[in-house]
């Protein structure tokens, strides 16, 4: 059952986490990168030298999340009897109260599923539009250096997450309702301590949302919530949010309206009136998810799945079909080779990412053209071993955040792939009166050039990078996966994919390996970063791989904490793996 793992290239130098604990009682400061020793992992036993832990089995179901409170909420409802689905949305509610760094009702959800009473993959596209009373005039009246502001009113979007729950526990749920509410409204209302990698981002969203330079209309509702006495929670100290519990309770109650078109719509019509927003009742009112065809690309043997447009989805198979037309194994884990082929394609992939990719109610994206293997040929012809591209450009049609990504399944042999987010920063910065939550900035994504696929209109869906994963093999579900950050959600499960299909790592392994993120080139919003933008290498890539990609041409960048973080259950005989991230505070299980 075990892969063969590729080690001899990776020396033991990915740097582990380090905890120096206080005196009991007492929370250390979130902060990274203290002054402790550069100092590489402990010795496994067994399996890869870098490998942070071994995978969760079970056989019965599995959870694996970016927070232990969220997987235990899952695990739990799995064990009652709830679905898959149940077990995704008791997750994601904990996770809106635990981890509101990167998540919650104020944001979009995106999701694929394996249903195995159609045995086939299913898409949800759980996110919201522009309001309706905000002209593109008056956003451009708003934009600093052509560009969308990323914070305030300006950037607020309907949040689309509530009502993709209710649309997936419609079809798909087991468990009543409002029972899925109650581990998150517990947590809420009594409080949790406050896990490393929360605190350290709600340190910086304070110093951002209150430092004077962002001009959001208003912080007192950020910091009645998150910094009640001065100051965000630090790691293991008691955070409550009874706002939110009481939020929940509404939608345990009342559903999905009781969010879109009750109380808690009013509220947010409210405070958007008195801040000198556009966000209204009706706005709310008028959104639905939407089930939406799962795209999918072979690769050696693996057909990978990715939603389309308005997400980013179709940017993982366009790479991996690029990848495919070079031997990858051959080239070695962790070489040069192939961490500078894949960083071509990613770059080749996200020049058509930036030309091809809008909500396609407003625009005919050629999704086909883009994952065709023919397409792939001829991109691929563009890259050198000896060189990188000067420029990346789109082909020729023929005609950047903060993100949860979590999955579950259970004994029925549902498997659910979910993310979740409120983008960049924690959000808008705007927490609507009373109700414990914030507003995302997904709005922020729109382009303001005319012509562009992904130009700012009223009740458009902005360009998203959020993006769930899922696999399968031979006509069975395999794996279920995803990498969360912004512009990293791509390039990463790619590498994941390739960790497993090329170099037969586990499926713990494959996320723990050192990571690589390409930044630059041109944006969705139109923003072009000059050159061929910084190569970013986790400090557990090999020296001598470092070297010679910097003799390739490569402009390498700091290990800058910015490689995502991955969750993922992988699908055997009778059984479930389950893994989890360890640059995250997660946790994964099965029973």
């Amino acid at each position: 059952m075990r892969r063969r793992t590729f080690l001899a290239a990776l020396p033991a130098a990915l740097p582990g986490a380090l905890f120096a604990s206080g005196a009991a009682g007492q929370s250390r400061e979130a902060t990274p990168n203290r002054n402790r020793p550069d100092v590489g992992p402990g010795d496994r036993i067994d399996g890869a030298t870098f490998a942070s832990r071994s995978a969760a089995w079970g056989t019965h179901g599995a959870a694996a999340t970016a927070h232990p409170l969220a997987t235990l909420a899952a695990i739990d409802v799995l064990r009652a009897g709830g679905s898959a689905v149940d077990a995704a949305i008791a997750a994601n509610a904990v996770l809106g109260y635990a981890e509101p760094i990167a998540c919650g009702i104020g944001g979009d959800c995106f999701v694929m599923l394996w249903d195995p009473k159609t045995k086939e993959v299913v898409g949800l596209n759980g996110s919201g539009r522009s309001p309706r009373g905000l002209s593109l005039e008056t956003v451009r009246g708003r934009a600093k250096n052509g560009l969308i502001p990323s914070h305030g009113a300006i950037s607020v979007s309907v949040p689309g997450a509530v009502d993709a729950w209710w649309t997936l526990h419609e079809r798909y749920g087991k468990l009543p309702w409002k029972d899925l509410f109650a581990p998150a409204i517990a947590h809420a209302s009594e409080g949790a301590p406050v896990s490393q990698n929360v605190a350290y981002y709600l340190s910086r969203s304070y110093a951002n949302f209150t430092g004077g330079t962002l001009g959001i209309e208003e912080v007192d509702n950020f910091k009645a919530v998150w910094a009640p006495g001065g100051a965000t929670p630090r790691e293991g100290e008691i955070f409550k949010n009874p706002a939110l519990a009481r939020t929940y309770g509404l939608i345990a109650a009342g559903g999905r309206d009781a969010f879109y078109e009750g109380e808690i719509a009013q509220t947010i019509e409210r405070y958007f009136q008195r801040i000198g927003g556009w966000m209204t009742r009706a706005d709310l009112a008028a959104h639905r998810a939407e089930w939406t065809k799962a795209y999918s690309s072979n690769y050696r043997g693996v057909d990978v799945y990715s939603l389309g447009p308005n997400s980013q989805g179709l940017a993982t198979l366009q790479q991996l079909n690029i990848m495919e037309r070079f031997d990858i194994r051959d080239m070695g884990f962790q070489s040069a080779a192939a961490i500078h082929h894949g960083a071509e394609a990613k770059r080749l992939a996200f020049e058509d990412r930036a030309r091809y990719y809008a909500d396609p109610s407003f625009y005919d994206v050629p999704a086909e053209w883009l994952i065709s293997k023919a397409y792939a040929a001829e991109r691929a012809r563009l890259i050198r071993p000896d060189s990188i591209l000067q420029t990346a450009y789109a082909g020729q049609a023929p005609t950047r955040g903060d993100t949860t990504y979590f999955t579950t399944a259970d004994a029925d042999g549902m498997m659910v792939s979910i993310i979740q987010s409120n983008y960049r920063g924690m959000g808008s910065g705007l927490a609507p009166d009373g109700l414990g939550f914030m507003l995302q900035n997904r709005g922020e994504m729109f382009a303001l050039t005319d012509g562009h696929p992904n130009v700012y209109a009223p009740a458009k869906r902005p360009f998203q990078t959020i993006i769930p994963g899922f696999a399968v093999k031979d006509g069975a579900p395999w794996l279920s996966f995803g990498v969360m950050g912004g512009d990293m959600q791509p390039q990463g499960q790619a590498q994941i994919i390739s960790n497993m299909v090329d170099f037969d790592l586990s499926l713990q392994e494959a996320g723990d390996s050192p990571r690589w993120r390409h930044g630059g080139g041109t944006e969705p919003t139109g923003e072009v970063t000059p050159g061929t933008g910084l190569l970013h290498l986790e400090s557990g890539v090999p020296a001598a791989t470092r070297q010679a990609l910097i003799d390739l041409g490569w402009k390498i960048g700091e290990s800058d904490g910015s490689f995502g973080g991955y969750q993922a259950i992988e699908r055997w005989p009778g059984r479930y793996g389950a893994a989890t991230e360890m640059r995250k505070d997660g946790v994964a299980l099965a029973y």
